[in-house]
């Protein structure tokens, strides 16, 4: 986390993270939860990259819904959890976890 953490601090323009995961864009939620799935950290580890979304200009709810994909949908979870549950079981968790990270983001983005 903070190695992902310095390289968005030190190499990744503001404008660029801003256009990407700024307020205005309507697609910087689901692309942030789409960002953190491949990516398999704990809430603790996860810190660093979002403190530095956040320095560059990333919406709260946009980062936030980020560090809550990495900790709850990521592909690593997911297969932990085949183990335990049905795949029909697994998608329901996995769908009703998914819409309600982008709920949060959305919401985050319009109150703040």
């Amino acid at each position: 986390g903070i190695g992902i953490g310095a390289l968005i601090h030190g190499f990744v323009p503001e404008d660029a993270l801003v256009s990407i995961m700024g307020e205005d864009a309507w697609w910087s939620v689901p692309l942030s939860v789409l960002l953190g799935i491949p990516l398999y950290s704990n809430a603790a580890g996860v810190i660093p990259i979002v403190s530095a979304l956040l320095d560059k200009g990333a919406a709260l709810g946009t980062a936030l819904a980020f560090m809550m994909s990495v900790v709850a949908l990521s592909l690593p979870e997911m297969i932990i959890l085949r183990r335990v549950l049905k795949p029909q079981l697994l998608a329901i968790f996995a769908a009703v976890i998914g819409v309600s990270i982008l709920i949060t983001g959305y919401l985050f983005n319009l109150v703040m």
